[in-house]
């Protein structure tokens, strides 16, 4: 059975997901480290020993084939998508072979850069039409493939 799960660290749009996930009767799963560590109706949650990448790798060693995933890495996104999961961003973008090795790419200058001394700017401030991006993005999945169920 196709789940959704979440890499809840740090993630805006969890109430909104489990939301959806209940309205499509999609079962969701959130994988949390102990410093960030949450509970919501609706959802199992898995919480994990702190440490450098540890909710990533519990999590795509969950994943299964059609399997939702929200996460705003782009690692990660890249071993969903080997695992022929369905990576979503927070925003709604929706990572696919077509687009996740340019934004690994991206990462990786972003990288030498703060490495060389050189400052990046941060993410925007969250607007109500990143949360319409994300719900609109995810109901088209959630419609798309509840065959998947």
């Amino acid at each position: 059975m196709a789940k959704i799960l979440i890499d809840a660290d740090g993630c805006p749009v969890v109430d909104m997901t489990i939301a959806l996930a209940k309205r499509f009767g999609w079962p969701v799963l959130l994988i949390c480290d102990t410093s960030h560590e949450m509970h919501r109706d609706g959802a199992e949650t898995l919480t994990v020993s702190k440490g450098a990448d540890a909710v990533d790798f519990v999590l795509v060693n969950r994943v299964q084939p059609g399997d939702i995933v929200v996460t705003q890495d782009y690692g990660l996104a890249a071993m969903v998508l080997a695992k022929r999961g369905v990576p979503i961003d927070q925003n709604g973008r929706v990572y696919d072979e077509g687009n996740i090795e340019q934004l690994l790419h991206g990462r990786h200058v972003a990288k030498k850069i703060r490495q060389g001394g050189g400052r990046m700017k941060g993410p925007k401030k969250r607007q109500q039409a990143d949360n319409d991006k994300f719900r609109d993005s995810l109901i088209s999945l959630l419609e798309t493939r509840k065959d998947s169920l």
